[in-house]
């Protein structure tokens, strides 16, 4: 059954003529290799895992507070939804920002910045690479062929996410081009995501409140075109005013893009991936806001005390367990010590803790250090 696409941009990146899969697999008969790739990846332990993966507030913190998984959620929402004003392939769309953080670390970015500096001397971490492992090798579904075996461009994707091109690990994925328009939706659409659920988040905790929040420019925006700024009931005009942000966000994030589109005279799928820069993009006025808000953010919530206190937490138990399952690799599950010959101690220990959910390296943590604790 031939996938209809004729609805899409010229630019826009088709199934039927993806680079395919690393082992070869005959198309389904009505679903395009796109849509494949999105259902192994939803079928995959490494998502399911992203539910007790921090975001910025710890699990055990609050039931309310965005997790990993939420967060994957948010973006694949916001992507397709550009994808599909853009006329471009929202299966890829789709896949891409459901995998985007697969190999995501347990404590979020204090969990990954932890697992960079321990193994700086080995080429660090960095969780892009880990999400591509994921999918390639560290999921284990099929009896021919380890990983998920994801077409090309979903791979590409993966590893080209807000992340340089002069890696070793990119080679087999084109460096010297740009990834599809679908892949570079995710690198906003994450952004877009987290910026405004971390806004949430930040007032339910209340570490931001409506004084700090003024300040911002693209608060300003979104408050008067929402026309927020006569709701009495704080917690309903947060939420106005977030949704619209996002909506501002997105709209001129499309707007943006059909504008480089014709800038850049990009008439077709090959102009796009040979392109000297990347399309999807703001327009200046909302970039500049945008800017603003991320040095906020940073500044208001992300260097808050609680946070920091977690940061170390985080810090002292992923470094802890690093050491022990390296001069004890006894210690491994079973199923990893039988990797160590061939991964090697450090890969092997690298891979078992950023697979890790927080609760469940918190729990190691105990066991491992805390002599009352039943193994």
């Amino acid at each position: 059954m031939k996938i209809n696409n004729s609805f899409l941009a010229p630019y826009a990146a088709k199934a039927e003529f993806s680079l395919g899969r690393e082992n070869k697999e005959p198309r389904h008969p009505y679903r395009s290799d796109y849509q494949r790739d999105r259902e192994r990846i939803i079928h995959s332990r490494a998502f399911r895992r992203l539910e007790y993966k921090t975001q910025v507030f710890i699990n055990h913190e609050g039931d309310h507070y965005r997790t990993r998984l939420t967060h994957t959620i948010e973006v694949a929402q916001i992507a397709r939804s550009i994808a599909r004003a853009l006329n471009l392939n929202e299966d890829l769309t789709e896949s891409i920002a459901l995998a985007h953080d697969l190999g995501h670390t347990p404590f979020g970015h204090a969990g990954e910045k932890t697992l960079d500096k321990i193994l700086k001397d080995l080429g660090g971490f960095e969780h892009n690479r880990q999400s591509l492992r994921v999918v390639e090798f560290l999921e284990e579904r099929y009896h021919d062929f380890k990983g998920l075996n994801l077409t090309w461009e979903t791979r590409e994707g993966i590893i080209k996410h807000s992340s340089p091109y002069d890696r070793p690990e990119l080679s087999n994925y084109k460096p010297e081009e740009q990834p599809t328009l679908e892949a570079q939706i995710i690198d906003l659409a994450d952004e877009i995501a987290y910026n405004n659920h971390d806004l949430d988040d930040g007032f339910s905790s209340k570490i931001l409140n409506f004084k700090k929040l003024k300040k911002l420019k693209i608060w300003h925006l979104a408050e008067k075109s929402s026309q927020a700024e006569n709701i009495k009931d704080e917690k309903i005009k947060l939420y106005q005013i977030i949704r619209s942000i996002i909506n501002l966000q997105v709209t001129d994030l499309i707007s943006g893009t059909k504008m480089k589109l014709k800038k850049f005279k990009i008439k077709n799928y090959f102009d796009v991936k040979k392109n000297k820069t990347k399309l999807i993009g703001f327009n200046p006025e909302i970039e500049e806001a945008n800017e603003e808000l991320k040095i906020f953010l940073k500044e208001e919530l992300y260097k808050h005390y609680r946070v920091a206190r977690m940061t170390v937490k985080a810090h002292k138990v992923i470094t802890e367990l690093f050491r022990v399952y390296l001069d004890h690799p006894d210690t491994l599950p079973e199923g990893y010590q039988t990797k160590i010959k061939k991964e090697g101690k450090a890969q092997t220990v690298t891979d078992y803790i950023a697979g890790m959910t927080d609760r469940y390296a918190l729990n190691e943590y105990q066991k491992l250090t805390d002599p009352i604790i039943h193994v």
